[in-house]
């Protein structure tokens, strides 16, 4: 009997035991606090403008009082960043492959610091052309500081760490919005302490200045207290700990000055970083036309808020997405899969273009914003917590910011795991950026313009912009069941 159990044993014991789960590599909480802390300047300032940009081209005289061709303008504005981004940012990624990380990201926060008091500063449409553009074209942080993220993790900790991406942009998106709308026109707000002419004169450089000196700390602090990721310039005293231990991954140290471009357009790369384009242009669309929504007058279908209003919502929306990013984002990533995320959030985005032309036909409805409004717009919170849960397929009438960072968050984690060295990351992230900022620099002038053709021309009862990004989100859910059903490994 011995020798028979002996023999069932042996027959069903694999040949090759089974691996161990790896251990979690700590996080490198420092140094990946220092990244998020310029990614979180950045995200302030950036989203700083929103609340003000349409009042602002309207004091400008440019449209010579035109409501309806605000968006015009304010699409032009938001979209040259964007556009001289596009044309620098993969040099930008490819220059920090070679000179190292921390070089690119000084360049970029003092292009940011100087573009916003310029901004704050302009009394001219082209004044204002000429500081976004200098703000795009020495900024490419945000593809070197996904690389570095990148560096910092391994496939233990790589959910757990880029999780944190979309919850800083989303305490950002919280202040930067509450800022601009707040700081904006200060001698209205408070006459005896801004009584100077000064304030008359440049009536937006409060909140820009605020901007300049928020991405002055993240600059002083990096340049402190930043250690370099990149390996070839890595200090020897920089230990593997520090770095997440990603320097003992498996992956083939290529040169980088051997890898060509090309060679990195495998179908691998090419899915996620398509994804990633198209979505970041629905991403950008709608944070331009929620703003121009929300300030267009009502008679024209939409709600007639000042930048004050205007702040104060975009900041409720943004607080709302960093709380559930918090709680949420690596266990459903852990439930349901970065793919299947995915697949939710472009639906919820779809649903968000019906819920717009509801809510400004409620608004016509009733005569104005009254409390059944303001009640619709807390809803959108609520039910925007209750589709993270789960529950999204049921909805009909949601706020999607959380979805959308849901979104971003699971696709640079396909990103980053199609690269084929480590030595790509850079690359690979600069491809994706730059591919990303040709949709940014599209998304905000096409958007915005699309609502302004819809309005003054009636297209299709002024909801044509709507239907069209609804069409894009729809395509966008295809493109998204291309995904690999699971992330490659990097480890093995």
């Amino acid at each position: 009997m011995d020798t028979s159990h002996s023999r069932i044993a042996s027959e069903t014991t694999p040949l090759i035991p089974a691996e161990a789960s790896k251990p979690k590599t700590p996080l490198p909480k420092l140094q990946l606090g220092i990244v998020l802390t310029i990614q979180f300047a950045e995200a302030i300032a950036s989203t700083s403008i929103f609340p003000y940009i349409n009042q602002l081209i309207r004091e400008l005289g440019i449209t010579r009082g035109d409501d309806a061709a605000v968006g015009y303008y304010a699409g032009i504005i938001e979209s040259l960043f964007f556009v001289t981004q596009a044309l620098t940012v993969l040099r930008w990624s490819r220059l920090s492959d070679r000179i190292g990380r921390k070089p690119v990201l000084v360049v970029g926060l003092l292009g940011a610091c100087i573009s916003m008091l310029c901004f704050g500063l302009s009394t001219t449409f082209w004044s204002l052309v000429i500081s976004r553009c200098v703000c795009g074209v020495l900024n490419g942080n945000i593809g070197v500081m996904k690389t570095m993220l990148g560096e910092l993790t391994d496939s233990t900790n790589m959910a757990q760490a880029f999780s944190l991406i979309p919850i800083v942009w989303s305490l950002g998106n919280f202040l930067g919005p509450l800022m601009g709308g707040t700081l904006a026109r200060p001698q209205d707000h408070w006459p005896v302490l801004f009584a100077n002419s000064f304030w008359g004169n440049y009536p937006y450089f409060l909140p820009c200045a605020v901007a300049a000196c928020v991405l002055f700390v993240a600059l002083f602090t990096m340049v402190f207290f930043l250690e370099e990721t990149l390996s070839t310039k890595r200090r020897p005293k920089l230990s593997s700990a520090t770095l997440g231990d990603s320097s003992s991954e498996s992956l083939p140290q290529q040169p980088m000055a051997n890898v060509s471009l090309r060679s990195l357009l495998t179908p691998t790369v090419v899915i996620p970083i398509a994804n990633y384009t198209v979505f970041a242009f629905l991403d950008i669309s709608r944070r331009a036309l929620v703003p121009l929504f929300f300030s267009t007058p009502t008679y024209l279908g939409g709600l007639g808020f000042d930048p004050s209003s205007i702040g104060s919502w975009l900041a409720l929306f943004g607080i709302m997405d960093g709380v559930l990013q918090a709680l949420i984002f690596a266990k459903l990533v852990d439930r349901l899969g970065p793919k299947r995320l995915f697949s939710v959030s472009v639906s919820s985005y779809a649903l968000l273009m019906v819920v717009l032309p509801i809510m400004s036909w409620l608004v016509r409805a009733r005569g104005g914003v009254d409390h059944a409004v303001t009640f619709a717009l807390l809803c959108q919170l609520v039910l925007s917590a209750i589709c993270s849960m789960g529950l999204g397929a049921c909805c009909s009438n949601i706020n999607l910011s959380l979805q959308i960072y849901l979104s971003i968050g699971t696709l640079l984690m396909f990103m980053r795991a199609s690269a084929p060295t480590k030595n790509t990351l850079g690359a690979i992230n600069g491809l994706g950026q730059t591919s990303a900022s040709v949709a940014r620099a599209i998304g905000p002038g096409l958007a915005t313009s699309l609502f302004a053709a819809s309005k003054e021309y009636n297209l299709l009862g002024g909801n044509a912009v709507f239907v069209i990004l609804f069409m894009v989100a729809i395509a966008q859910s295809w493109l998204g069941s291309q995904l690999p059903d699971k992330l490659q490994d990097r480890d093995e």
